[in-house]
């Protein structure tokens, strides 16, 4: 916006629009920085340049000068802030009351002295000890009660113990002695006969029919036991995810 240029198209936006359009400053020179001009009097000095230029002078307010500059802008960032401050507003809000549940999650401040430290994790140890066993048993427990939807605790063990020997439960009418004929147990009385008085079989005879059943839910119940384990370890775990948070 020096001498000897005319820039009033392109202030106009006729050549090339912008959309918050143009303004038109004449900042100090090297010259004048190196004769000591103050801003002060650069801004007077370009007040009255754009004032006395034939062609500047007869545009409409707001397209030259500093000041012109200072106010669009102003303006510009007061829509700004006018437009995203509520979000702001709105999103540090969300952030105190997530911190404000994390502190209360948090609980009071851990203890420094020794032995404050020492009652402090024997009562979380033992907190965790009775909601272990609460939730093996089934009990009611007020401070961690969760809407449930699936089996847990006692109940899912039952639930698994039920799964395995469900061919053998009564309603299903086994009979363990069904896979044995008369001659079957007449074979294993004379075989396991020994010093027994007569009439009187020997407890070796039956548990010599007795053991090939037993043998059958060995498998099974090794499983159920891995099964239970790994459910117990799984509950464990949750709880010292809640319990030991902090």
């Amino acid at each position: 916006m020096d001498r000897g240029t005319n820039a009033k198209n392109m202030l106009l936006g006729t050549d090339i629009p912008l959309k918050l359009g143009y303004v038109g400053v004449r900042g100090r020179s090297n010259q004048d920085i190196k004769d000591g001009i103050t801003v002060k009097k650069g801004l007077e000095d370009e007040r009255k340049f754009f004032a006395s230029h034939p062609v500047y002078s007869t545009m409409p307010p707001g397209y030259t000068g500093t000041d012109s500059l200072t106010q669009k802008l102003t303006k510009v960032l007061y829509s700004h802030i006018r437009t995203y401050l509520p979000e702001i507003y709105k999103e540090i809000v969300a952030k105190m009351h997530e911190c404000e549940d994390r502190l209360k999650d948090l609980g009071t401040p851990l203890p420094k002295d020794g032995g404050e430290k020492l009652h402090f994790l024997w009562e979380m140890t033992t907190s965790f000890c009775e909601n272990f066993k609460n939730q093996i048993r089934g009990k009611y427990d007020m401070k961690h009660y969760q809407v449930k939807t699936e089996l847990s605790g006692a109940a899912k063990i039952r639930s698994m113990f039920n799964e395995v020997y469900e061919d053998y439960t009564p309603g299903n009418k086994y009979r363990a002695t069904s896979v044995y004929t008369d001659r079957d147990i007449q074979k294993a009385i004379l075989l396991h006969e020994g010093d027994s008085i007569p009439g009187f079989p020997s407890i070796d005879a039956f548990l010599a029919l007795l053991q090939p059943q037993l043998d059958k839910l060995k498998e099974p119940a090794l499983d159920l036991v891995n099964s239970v384990y790994a459910y117990l370890e799984e509950v464990a775990v949750s709880l010292i995810g809640k319990l030991f948070y902090r």
